[in-house]
């Protein structure tokens, strides 16, 4: 179930309704049930994959806290091969098959094996990542093994961030399905208001971007580079608003019936490097990785010094570049991106230097100008379907430039302007907390908080686009 469609603007309100009105000891169940409904209106088989995953994972953390030694870690072992093989099977089994089939060729080796005919789960990434994150944390004695299996489940499958997280951690959420929630209007009001403003940059910016970049990234080759580079700059702030808006949509569902997920976005493009953009954009991914991957390799590679911190960025980001998608482009993207988190590591105190002696706000403003250039870039990576087109989109942006493409809907432009400058002045004045007073969706007063709750509602329903297109990330 998508949560730009008809069909959640009649769980969401139906779900917690129910929620509120059962009693305690039946709220789990009911919360499980439509979790798994939510989860089969995508592909009603696929919930079998998840009941595997759940009960590896669900046996494996109560074995790995009943024993000691040798046995502990091969439990983990287990439980983190078999969900990832899972994972390899649907998402990358037919890349790497694919690229030893081309390898073959070229050594005229006799490769036969076929590709898989399968579709990927919905959200498989994140639950995956969710359930290593419980037997991790687990065998590091950090959270007890859950022995109630229906709270383990609804942990992995609570519906609002069952398929694009934020990738939650046990310590935060296991505990929250314990507690009773009663109706609570701050959390209500909060949560709505929330989601409001989510499916304002989803429908409203996110889709009516999509029409544009999708017209433009689809036939690439018959664009020039100035078409491109808008086409790649509307990508920018498509995919933030598209996924941050997911986070504030299921931030905002959870919050009403009393739960609090993690923040997940924190306002990324007003970073000054890419080693704060990460700090920013995908919190839960970004220190999931952060502390699975990179933390474990630098401890195990320490005698290295500084090269042990350079590996650890460069792996990490070229595996998170990676999990964003089975493909080289996204391996690119995420090199690129530790790339310049190596280079900002090694260059610290050298910059420092250089910096100091300039103007604050000079600093600040080309920082941030120059991350925003470079995220920029590296989504033409992200963007593209092939390595050789991302290439070629990069070539027309550096010397092939010529009269800009304007779609079929002359208002596209306007549109996009007028509603992207609600976002960054709203952003801007969140931000610089000084600024608070100006604001209009949080302001004290309430006519003009009222004022902007209606406003909101009335300009997606005139502007949003209700395709129900997907969310980008759920492809992840």
């Amino acid at each position: 179930m998508l949560f730009n469609s008809f069909e959640f603007l009649i769980f969401f309100p139906v779900v917690t309704a129910l929620y509120f009105l059962f009693p305690y000891k039946f709220r789990w169940p009911l919360l499980l049930i439509a979790s798994c409904i939510f989860y089969m209106l995508f592909v009603p088989i696929y919930i079998l994959i998840l009941l595997v995953t759940i009960l590896i994972d669900y046996v494996a953390a109560i074995y790995i806290e009943k024993t000691e030694g040798h046995k502990r870690k091969f439990y983990l072992v287990i439980s983190i091969i078999s969900t990832c093989v899972v994972l390899f099977i649907f998402k990358y089994f037919n890349f790497f098959n694919d690229n030893i089939r081309l390898l073959a060729e070229v050594a005229h080796w006799n490769y036969s094996v076929q590709s898989l005919k399968i579709l990927l789960p919905i959200g498989l990434s994140f639950h995956t990542f969710q359930s290593l994150s419980y037997v991790i944390e687990v065998y590091r004695g950090n959270q007890k093994a859950e022995k109630h299996f229906g709270i383990y489940a609804l942990y992995v499958m609570f519906y609002p961030q069952l398929v694009a997280g934020p990738i939650e951690r046990p310590q935060n959420m296991l505990h929250q399905f314990y507690e009773k929630h009663n109706f609570n209007y701050d959390d209500v009001t909060y949560g709505l208001k929330r989601m409001l403003w989510g499916y304002f940059k989803k429908v409203v910016i996110a889709d009516r971007l999509a029409i544009y970049v999708n017209a433009v990234y689809n036939n690439s080759s018959h664009h020039n580079g100035t078409t491109l580079f808008v086409a790649t700059l509307f990508f920018a702030l498509q995919i933030y608003c598209d996924f941050s808006g997911y986070s504030d949509i299921a931030i905002g569902s959870a919050r009403v019936m009393g739960f609090k997920l993690m923040t997940n976005f924190n306002r990324p493009f007003f970073s000054k490097n890419i080693s704060e953009l990460w700090r920013r954009w995908h919190i839960s991914l970004s220190t999931w990785f952060n502390d699975y991957l990179f933390t474990p390799i630098v401890v195990a590679l320490r005698s290295w010094g500084k090269l042990a911190v350079v590996f650890a960025v460069l792996v990490t980001f070229a595996v998170s570049g990676l999990w964003h998608g089975a493909g080289w482009p996204y391996v690119v993207y995420g090199l690129l991106h530790g790339i310049a988190v190596a280079y900002e590591f090694l260059t610290k105190k050298i910059r420092k230097k250089i910096f100091k002696n300039l103007p604050e706000l000079v600093v600040k403003v080309t920082s941030t100008f120059l991350t925003f250039t470079f995220i920029c870039f590296t989504y033409i990576f992200f963007r593209a379907a092939t390595f050789t087109q991302a290439t070629s989109i990069v070539h027309k942006i550096l010397f092939d430039h010529g009269k800009l493409f304007i779609a079929e809907n002359n208002w596209l432009m306007i549109y996009a302007s007028v509603f992207l400058s609600i976002l960054f002045i709203s952003d801007f004045i969140e931000e610089y907390g000084s600024l608070k007073s100006l604001a209009f969706y949080n302001n004290k007063n309430l006519f003009i908080r009222h004022l902007s709750y209606c406003s909101l509602v009335i300009i997606i329903l005139l502007f949003g686009v209700f395709d129900k297109n997907q969310f980008i990330y759920f492809q992840f």
